[in-house]
């Protein structure tokens, strides 16, 4: 059985509906008008808010919310929340020195001391550009083999 334009449109729409925010397209059996990315920015801002306009720590956000420690624990540790300067800060300590921070992973000296090259390769070898990736079809001058 084939279904012209028109049918497969009508059939596609009873199937989907979009994200009230951003237009994503959800599954009709996903019930909610936000998709979860959506949600999930909308629950931090209100997050990032409280943590403002309170002095809270990490249980407390999440007892509020009602969500795990360990997801207000991440944001902090990508360094998108920051607590206020204070008591009610749990510690976290940078990943190479130990030094308390107060968010992120790696304090602002391992940063500057490190760069942006903490991971990255810093120098290549012959070897390296010789197995560099290629496109099909050019060589190097842009001729085409």
């Amino acid at each position: 059985m084939t279904l012209d334009r028109k049918d497969f449109k009508k059939k596609l729409d009873e199937n989907v509906h979009e994200c009230a925010q951003c237009g994503r397209i959800l599954n009709k059996v996903y019930k909610d008008d936000l998709c979860p990315e959506c949600k999930d920015l909308n629950l931090f801002a209100e997050v990032k808010d409280y943590i403002r306009e309170n002095e809270v720590k990490e249980i407390d956000v999440a007892e509020h919310f009602g969500i795990p420690v360990s997801k207000v624990r991440r944001w902090i540790k990508e360094g998108r929340i920051q607590y206020k300067e204070g008591e009610n800060i749990t510690p976290i300590h940078c990943q190479i020195c130990g030094k308390t921070i107060d968010f992120g992973s790696v304090c602002p000296e391992c940063r500057r001391k490190n760069g942006l090259h903490i991971y990255a390769k810093k120098s290549y070898s012959d070897d390296d550009i010789q197995s560099a990736m290629r496109f099909l079809g050019k060589s190097e001058e842009g001729k085409r083999y």
